[in-house]
């Protein structure tokens, strides 16, 4: 029993020495530890061998040997490095490294290189170095490659076309073979009806625009676990289509045209044209312009050669689609006949028109001055007119005929024709000449021809009629031409013919007769001279409106002849007490103006008589009659003369054209007897509460004005309403007041800056003779007070003198140096003394006179 821990003590002993006895073994390490090293293709890798022994420095030949079991070099010494200082690689020349070679790292460690790993260096390599010159020391590492995963053909940017079926192009190379999904906006695809995957790609059948978005083509290799996405960004195109080119175009020669190839597709299509006839692109010939994006072609000025086929082509990366259109020339029509022509009334007429393009020009007519053109066939509006076309395509000829059956004088005229085509309109005038027999119906309601006192008189006889009629003249069924009559003279035989007759006795006050007569026919006119006279008494006057200083009558006249019209009334008046007219005042009137009698006396009678005037003289004098004028008074309510510019439902209202003046402006009304000295103006802004003014506390303003029929008013508010109260004044008192309300207009606010005063010449010359002036009183002043001389000096010495010195220079006549004055009390003004019947009334002023009156 003893024997047993003994046994175990020298089995521990035997098995610690073997343990320290294996761990100072000497061996080779390499880095990375992996036995098996998979690496891609294409790839740089480093392996280091690290020797592991008690003694470093017994470590000799330390080396690589590749999968053939060749020694691997160390690198050359002249090494040039594939890649330069930014990553590019260089091109391969002479001294690049070869593909691997070892390098000795610090620690006693061999590297191995290789720069790019190829499917050929797959295999074992051995690190093999020798110890203690006794013991061989070896390490194997076996390397294997494998082809990474490579995008051969899988652009980023793919364009299927619509409505077909295209390939998502996805071509991978990898070793081992990798296996490929694809997903669509995130989501997996799989293979169906729509969808199908193949081994280069997504195949999608019926492209549709729904179809587009992100795809991602995933390539994986189990055997690696390598696995890598490629984005693929699908875009649908549409091929190109023509959706607007007519079959045919219309150009008119000489003028530009311009026509539109319309198209559309994904991308947009670039759009040109072809001329077939020469298989050559228009764009590039003169007068032809072509947008490539719009399709508009255009050619500044049109000519026959360019009739003809020509191709739009509609292109974009999608494919190419055309179509065909034809080009037609159209000449514009020219007229080239037309004549005025000549009918009778109650006849046919017709006038023609021949035109000349192509397509052969429609013609129509109107009457000049007119927009209104005739029909085609029997005029709705008026049967007697007819309109004739015939057309001659073949020659590009065409007629139109106007036929007017039972002509009347109102065709007569200027009718227009127009020929029209698609091309233009061409236009020319002929006339319609309507003969008819003579006419008078034009003086059936003259007057008739007034004379008096063996005035001469003009008979003037116009006959219309074409041709132009002949007129002679008959007088109590005479020819006057064979009378001799040396007081009638005919002056004209037609169209128009005077007859002057001297009336020197009463027998030529008569009729006579004017009669034209041409190929058509005779007309006849009696036309009347008569004696004229002075208008009869006038019907009535009567006073409408008195005041203290006048009178508005109302007037009716006598009763007037034709041609003899009142050009005037009068009137007399003079006072009561005065029985002598001869001394009355005279007044007149138009008969169109306001009957006012001015400058009359107040409370005074006066007596008036009306007349009548015309062109022979003024009547017997009528309707006398007394009136009297009131007591002096107040002066009329004044009139604004402003018309309201708009109306609210209480008065009317006047707009200011501006906000902050207004101009007001007012008639002079009858002073009542008393001259009017001043005018009062108030105005004050408010407003309207429930139809009621309210004026503002106070702002009002109140101003007076004489001699002046107007005032402006100032430093009015914009958009406000003012009341505004007119009145006159006489010594008697202040009239009613006129009264409108006023409006400004909306303002705007002006900052006005304020400038600094400037100093004008003028002023600066003015301030220096002030000072010059200043400097010699002084000087002068002080000449007075020490030498007793100067201006100064003589002045006081002057004033100093005796009554007796200047009694002597009165006798010796000098110069006074002032007139003599006159106390004011004496001072001599000009009054009138009025009686009423009760008192006598004094009044200052300048007399009015007698003379005064209008």
């Amino acid at each position: 029993m003893r024997e047993l821990p003994v046994l175990a003590l020298l089995l521990c002993s035997c098995s610690l020495i073997d343990l320290i006895t294996a761990e100072e073994k000497p061996m080779l390490e390499i880095y990375p530890t992996q036995e098996v090293q998979r690496k891609p293709v294409g790839k740089p890798l480093i392996l280091t061998c690290r020797p592991r022994v008690p003694e470093a420095a017994l470590v000799a030949d330390l080396q690589w040997k590749d999968n053939l079991n060749n020694t691997i070099l160390p690198k050359p010494a002249n090494y040039d490095p594939l890649y330069d200082s930014k990553g590019n690689r260089k091109k391969l020349t002479g001294r690049n490294q070869p593909p691997m070679y070892t390098e000795t790292l610090p620690g006693e460690s061999l590297a191995l290189m290789i720069t790019s790993l190829s499917v050929e260096m797959g295999g074992k390599y051995y690190c093999t170095a020798s110890y203690a010159n006794t013991e061989i020391l070896e390490k194997a590492v076996t390397i294997k490659t494998y082809v990474a995963i490579t995008w051969t053909n899988a652009p980023e940017n793919q364009y299927p076309t619509l409505g077909q079926e295209y390939v998502v192009m996805c071509e991978v190379k990898a070793d081992p073979n990798p296996t490929i999904d694809w997903l669509r906006n995130g989501d997996p695809i799989r293979t169906g009806d729509k969808y199908v995957v193949e081994t280069h790609g997504l195949r999608i059948r019926d492209v549709q625009e729904s179809d587009e978005g992100i795809y991602t083509c995933r390539a994986a290799v189990i055997e690696t676990g390598e696995l890598l996405e490629r984005t693929i960004r699908v875009e649908v195109f549409i091929q190109p289509m023509i959706v607007s080119l007519p079959a045919d175009l219309e150009a008119v020669e000489g003028k530009p045209f311009a026509a539109n190839c319309t198209a559309t597709g994904k991308p947009v299509p670039e759009i040109s044209w072809i001329r077939d006839a020469t298989q050559l692109n228009v764009a590039t010939a003169d007068r032809f312009q072509v947008n490539p994006q719009t399709g508009l072609v255009t050619i500044s000025s049109v000519s026959q050669e360019d009739y003809g086929t020509y191709t739009c082509l509609a292109k974009n990366k999608a494919g190419v689609v055309d179509q065909k259109t034809k080009l037609n020339v159209l000449v514009r029509p020219q007229i080239y006949e037309l004549y005025n022509v000549t009918g009778s009334r109650n006849k046919e007429i017709a006038i023609t028109c021949r035109a000349k393009g192509r397509p052969a020009p429609a013609i129509t007519f109107r009457r000049w001055g007119t927009q209104e053109e005739y029909s085609n066939g029997i005029q709705v509006d008026d049967a007697r007119i007819v309109l004739e076309r015939n057309f001659d395509e073949e020659r590009g000829e065409s007629t139109g005929t106007l036929r007017i059956s039972n002509a009347e004088r109102s065709d007569d005229g200027l009718y227009q024709c127009i020929a029209r085509n698609k091309g233009a309109d061409a236009y020319k005038t002929g006339h319609i000449t309507v003969e008819f027999a003579p006419d008078f119906s034009q003086m059936k309601d003259l007057p008739p021809v007034f004379s008096w006192e063996q005035r001469k008189a003009n008979l003037s006889c116009l006959a219309m009629g074409i041709p132009n009629a002949t007129i002679e003249w008959h007088w109590n069924g005479q020819k006057i031409k064979d009378l001799f009559d040396t007081n009638l003279k005919i002056v004209g035989t037609g169209p128009r013919s005077d007859l002057i007759v001297h009336p020197t006795t009463r027998r030529y006050y008569t009729s006579y007769k004017c009669i034209a007569t041409n190929i058509h026919g005779t007309a006849e006119h009696d036309m009347q001279l008569k004696e004229a006279r002075v208008p009869d008494f006038v019907a009535a006057a009567s006073p409408r409106q008195l005041t203290a200083t006048t009178m508005t009558f109302d007037i009716r006249g006598p009763p007037t002849e034709l041609g003899l019209p009142i050009l005037a009334y009068s009137v007399q008046y003079k006072e009561s007490l005065n029985p002598d007219w001869s001394t009355a005042y005279n007044r007149s009137w138009s008969p169109d103006s306001p009957y006012i009698v001015e400058g009359l006396r107040p409370q005074t009678e006066y007596s008036f008589r009306f007349a009548a005037r015309n062109q022979v003289g003024l009547g017997n004098w009528g309707v006398n009659q007394q009136q009297s004028t009131p007591r002096r008074s107040a002066p009329e309510e004044p009139k604004p003369l402003h018309n309201p510019v708009q109306h609210d439902r209480e008065e009317p209202v006047v707009v200011s054209p501006y906000s902050d003046h207004f101009e007001l402006r007012w008639g002079v009304p009858a002073d009542n007897g008393e001259p009017i000295d001043k005018y009062q103006i108030k105005y004050c802004p408010g407003v309207k509460i429930s139809g009621t003014w309210t004026e503002l506390e106070n702002s009002c303003n109140t101003v007076e004005v004489v001699e002046t029929t107007s005032f402006e008013m100032t430093q009015l508010n914009g958009n406000t309403y003012y009341r505004i109260e007119l009145k006159a004044h006489n010594a008697i008192g202040y009239s009613s007041p006129a009264s409108i309300i006023m409006k400004t207009t909306r303002g705007i606010d002006v900052i006005q800056v304020a400038e600094r005063p400037v100093l004008s010449s003028a002023a600066i010359v003015g301030i220096a003779l002030g000072g010059v002036l200043l400097l010699l009183f002084v000087v002068d002043l002080l000449c007075c007070v020490t030498v007793h001389m100067g201006v100064m000096a003589t002045m006081c010495r002057r004033a100093k003198r005796s009554p007796s010195d200047i009694d002597d220079e009165a006798k010796l006549g000098r110069d006074e140096k002032e007139p003599l004055r006159t106390p004011t009390g004496s001072i001599k003004q000009n009054s009138t003394i009025e009686f009423d019947g009760r008192f006598v009334h004094s009044r200052s002023g300048e007399i009015i006179g007698k003379n005064s009156a209008v």
